[in-house]
């Protein structure tokens, strides 16, 4: 089989396979995966500098499969991967470099959140894990809930313990996968802030996630995966300039949904407007089209302040963000 498939087309607002950085902490030289006749990534390189850097792209894309090779967990089927400086497949010393935040739980809900990251920081062989246990807990600001069982941690704070436990032992590279993922506002905003401290910090922190608007808030870099294939890289900024040329959708969930649509359909940043129906009989979910999404996101709140209207969730529509990768992508 050929290890590598056709050449991903060109974007609009970068190239697709920038000039690697050497001596950068993260290197993928020619990275490809597959598994028979399925490529899950394909004929990628790039190198991540210290910093946030996003790994963006749609579900599917083939993220988690980069994070995996990445760590160790999944060999390349072709290619190289280099972690500051070293090959990783064969050299275990690179754990202790390396954090992870996978997706899924891998937590024990028994223990107490100090427990579980004494026990991370002791298979870390850390020579003191209590003090590293506590020092994890200050910086995802949980000491007051260390003592709690994990059972009881709300899905941010499970999330916090989590990215506590791949930091516990202090690693210069944090890769996380879609840490986000069903958070409330108020989680989310802490988890960014959190993320942007370790970034802050001169940590290598590499993110993946398939919502635009998350990342934007905590990444100076990007690296835009879809079907597999490196399709976009580069600064922030400029890639965000072409994609909010291209109407965005907005998923908002609030009160009293047609109150609120009937005052975003006055917004200049509002393209169109249509409500979907709620479940069981229940409030229906606004979707809602917008030419200029950091201003829409913005006058939401407001909009519904002024109308003493209640926000559950303000989201990107996944189906939209596809197509936000299909029009960078030139497709």
């Amino acid at each position: 089989m050929n290890a590598s498939s056709p050449t991903a087309p060109r974007s609009e607002v970068g190239p697709i396979a920038p000039p690697i950085i050497e001596g950068a902490p993260i290197i993928a030289r020619n990275v490809s995966k597959w598994y028979g006749d399925v490529v899950a990534v394909s004929d990628v390189s790039f190198s991540v500098e210290p910093g946030v850097t996003a790994l963006l792209g749609p579900n599917g894309a083939g993220k988690s499969t980069m994070l995996e090779m990445l760590t160790g967990l999944l060999h390349p089927s072709a290619g190289t991967i280099e972690i500051l400086g070293k090959p990783v497949r064969g050299d275990e010393s690179l754990y202790s470099s390396v954090g992870l935040v996978p997706e899924q739980e891998h937590i024990y809900p028994f223990m107490t959140g100090r427990e579980f990251l004494t026990l991370n920081a002791a298979l870390q062989k850390l020579p003191d894990p209590e003090e590293a246990a506590q020092r994890a807990l200050e910086v995802v600001e949980l000491v007051k809930d260390g003592d709690r069982p994990l059972r009881g941690y709300s899905k941010g704070m499970r999330q916090r313990a989590k990215i506590a436990a791949a930091i516990v032992h202090d690693p210069q590279i944090i890769l996380m996968d879609e840490p986000l993922t069903g958070t409330d506002p108020l989680q989310r905003s802490r988890m960014m802030e959190l993320i942007r401290k370790l970034g802050r910090e001169g940590k290598t922190v590499l993110i993946s996630s398939h919502v635009l608007d998350e990342v934007e808030r905590v990444a100076d870099r990007i690296l835009v995966i879809v079907n597999g294939k490196l399709a976009a890289a580069g600064d922030f900024r400029a890639i965000r300039d072409k994609i909010d040329e291209h109407a965005r959708g907005v998923r908002i969930r609030a009160a009293d949904a047609r109150g609120l649509a009937g005052a975003l359909i006055q917004e200049h940043t509002t393209v169109a407007i249509r409500l979907e129906p709620g479940s069981n009989g229940g409030q229906p979910t606004i979707i809602a089209e917008t030419a200029d999404v950091r201003a829409f996101y913005t006058a939401v709140p407001a909009v519904a302040q002024r109308a003493n209207i209640r926000l559950y969730e303000v989201s990107a529509v996944d189906d939209s963000l596809a197509s936000v990768f299909a029009y960078v992508v030139g497709r």
